[in-house]
């Protein structure tokens, strides 16, 4: 599909126009901003933003665009990683973050239900007095509808899931303007086709997402917070191992390289001890969590960890994962005024050391930084590629690293991204992984969106 014509895309303005007013813009400082996200992919800006405040109206926008061949953008918080909003074939972008309403909360069924333009942290903060939060922290105050077309995990994976456990149901606009609901509230159900999970970690390929019914949890009673450091990260991935083996029900285990603990200590002030460290949250009664830290803090003894510190004090808590939620501006400041290529896999636990190890030696073989940070509790770990895209060898080894990392976590029986999404940036690896089911999925994207109008050039080629 070719960029969009200028008469036509004249015409669809004015259309537009007629429906949202002033809520329909053509600035070029406005393209610019919804034509990148933060990953290093060029920018490419649409030709239209607009800002709708209801399904509504993200309804008469698509019909438009559909009378027209006109592609569609949906963009939240412009957080995601592998290009998702880059607007490679022009379009208009529907900026969904002035959707930002808690339509309701159910808090005896311990759900509610949102509109896409709510954050992560927006809404825990409207929960928090009534006891109840939302557990998926992909680090970022990502949209919800974000999360959920990308599939988003983050810290809490390793005891609350992703996004694909915690989505109950949708509201979905469809290419030719249509609006659906996947699902009720019921917790289960076995009527007809799975629709919710297909739209989880769509990308915006399959429909436009306005509403989100998810699962809620109780604020636990006691949360408890500890670090621990380790000589090499062999022995802190294996007493990661360890500790999911024996079924701790740990919150969070994140992995950071030493690399990625002076970049913290020097960026977010943190003062630990330069070596391959994790950052550990435990959840559940003020006894239970207690317990839990005491096991994982012998664990980690039995494999060399030493400096064993917990807190359960909020204060010291909040400044711990404040600095892992900034870890990839702290590995920035290792090199100013560079740009971030961060490239994400996940394997079976059961290889993750393998895969760590050997992903190091690339690493220390290479002129690049790129500290290491993991969700390592589902063997899922992060690099952050330390690049100046204008330098074309930078770019060239930055992809050569990326590709046998990719190709390794495969090798494994892994995936090539446990939850940056596909984008444009991990298209290629798709046949790798799947093979045959890629025909699928493309004859899914065909029936669900004929003219390929729906983020055109992400995770299918057609």
């Amino acid at each position: 599909m070719a960029a969009v014509e200028a008469a036509s895309v004249d015409k669809v303005g004015l259309e537009l126009q007629a429906i949202l007013g002033d809520r329909v813009s053509r600035s070029q400082s406005v393209r610019d901003h919804h034509g990148k996200d933060e990953s290093w992919h060029h920018p490419i800006a649409p030709d239209i933003v607009v800002f709708p405040h209801s399904t509504e109206e993200v309804a008469a926008i698509v019909k438009i665009c559909a009378e027209h061949g006109t592609p569609v953008i949906p963009f939240g918080a412009g957080t995601s990683l592998e290009g998702h909003v880059i607007a490679d074939r022009g379009g208009v972008c529907i900026d969904l973050m002035q959707m930002d309403q808690v339509l309701a909360v159910n808090a005896e069924d311990l759900d509610c239900r949102v509109q896409p333009g709510v954050t992560r942290k927006q809404l825990n903060s409207y929960l928090r007095d009534m006891g109840l939060f939302f557990p998926i922290d992909p680090g970022a105050n990502a949209s919800i509808g974000g999360m959920t077309a990308t599939r988003a995990s983050g810290t809490n994976a390793v005891r609350y899931g992703t996004m694909r456990e915690n989505v109950l149901a949708l509201t979905v606009v469809l290419s030719d303007g249509r609006i659906i609901k996947t699902s009720r509230r019921a917790r289960k159900s076995a009527a007809g086709y799975d629709l919710t999970r297909l739209f989880v970690g769509s990308e915006g390929t399959l429909g436009v997402i306005t509403e989100i019914t998810l699962r809620l949890y109780g604020i636990p009673e006691s949360i408890t917070s500890a670090v621990v450091s380790f000589p090499d990260l062999k022995s802190a991935v294996d007493s990661v191992i360890s500790t999911i083996q024996m079924g701790i029900p740990i919150a969070r285990i994140e992995l950071l390289d030493k690399l990625q603990v002076q970049a913290c200590n020097s960026y977010s002030g943190l003062g630990l001890a330069e070596q391959p460290t994790l950052f550990l949250e435990f959840h559940g009664t003020t006894a239970g969590a207690e317990e839990q830290a005491k096991l994982v803090g012998e664990i980690s003894g039995e494999f060399g960890g030493s400096d064993f510190q917990w807190t359960g004090q909020l204060e010291e808590r909040n400044k711990l994962w404040e600095a892992r939620h900034n870890a990839a501006y702290a590995a920035q400041s290792l090199r100013p005024g560079c740009q971030l290529w961060a490239t994400d896999v996940c394997v079976p636990i059961s290889r993750l050391a393998d895969c760590i190890m050997e992903t190091q030696a690339d690493l220390e073989g290479s002129y690049l930084q790129a500290p290491l940070v993991g969700h390592v509790g589902d063997g899922n770990f992060h690099l952050t590629l330390l690049i100046d895209p204008e330098k074309p060898e930078e770019l060239e080894e930055a992809n050569r690293i990326n590709d046998r990392l990719v190709m390794r976590a495969l090798a494994m029986e892994g995936t090539c991204t446990g939850e940056h999404g596909i984008g444009s940036g991990k298209m290629k690896f798709l046949q790798a992984e799947h093979g045959d089911a890629v025909a699928a999925m493309r004859t899914l994207k065909l029936a669900f969106d004929p003219q390929n109008i729906m983020n055109p050039g992400k995770i299918i080629s057609l």
